[in-house]
């Protein structure tokens, strides 16, 4: 039981990854609150993680709306008196669009839930962190904010800056027993794509350049054992940084 007694925060956890991270986390003994923009998709996750003897609830939060963070962490301490894990996992893809096509809506809706959502989760949890000198982020980053060209501008700049927020806050508060490191998943087979919707042909096809050379895509469970390293003491040395999970694409 390495999250024994724990207290874990994960955002969009209805499916995908941060299911798979709330469901192992709990088996683990933590705490689980399934966050995600919707109850009635986030409950079944609560329903299967209490079926195996876990404990969890459901809070329905959009992370693009400061009010909606206010109130997931609220909650959280409402019920379980503390936040000691915070995993942002919430995110959309961008259909692809390259710079000279992006509008302003789509950046900004892109950049709210990729990178400000993190900000504001982590600016909620961090008090409650420094007040007990103890506390881990774990920010879901992608391949796409180690490279150039994975996606379109708008999810490559807001991947970019989740990496930069993961060492700036990793850094600054390593001398208050907390850490914050991101994960970098190459191709997952989750549903992130259907926020892919009518892509652009020309973005897609600069974004796939590379995927040939891709060994393979992973699960979302490889993802979560993953975070759950990251997430506990025996990563206590680990902060500040991104592990890449890819199977090796970007190694080449």
């Amino acid at each position: 039981m390495r999250l024994s007694g724990k207290v874990a925060v994960i955002t969009g956890a209805a499916s995908g990854m941060g299911k798979a991270i709330a469901e192992l986390f709990a088996a683990e003994g933590a705490h689980v609150v399934v966050s995600d923009l919707r109850m009635e998709t986030a409950q079944p996750v609560v329903s299967g993680i209490e079926a195996n003897g876990g404990k969890a609830i459901a809070v329905a939060a959009n992370v693009a709306k400061e009010e909606d963070v206010q109130q997931l962490i609220d909650k959280t301490v409402e019920a379980f008196g503390t936040v000691d894990i915070l995993v942002n996992n919430a995110g959309i893809m961008d259909n692809f669009v390259p710079a000279a096509d992006l509008t302003d809506e789509l950046w900004d809706r892109v950049i709210a839930i990729n990178t400000t959502g993190p900000m504001r989760t982590t600016r909620k949890v961090l008090p409650i962190f420094i007040d007990k000198k103890s506390g881990v982020i774990v920010n879901i980053a992608s391949a796409g904010g180690l490279n150039g060209s994975r996606a379109g501008a708008a999810y490559t700049a807001s991947k970019h800056a989740v990496v930069g927020f993961t060492k700036n806050v990793g850094f600054q508060y390593a001398n208050l027993g907390i850490r914050c490191n991101a994960i970098a998943p190459g191709g997952v087979n989750t549903n992130i794509s259907t926020s892919i919707n009518a892509p652009n042909s020309f973005g897609m096809e600069r974004a796939m350049a590379g995927m040939q050379l891709n060994p393979r895509a992973g699960d979302p469970e490889e993802i979560a054992k993953v975070a759950l390293f990251l997430a506990s003491d025996e990563a206590s040395f680990v902060n500040g940084t991104v592990v890449t999970a890819d199977a090796g694409w970007t190694a080449y």
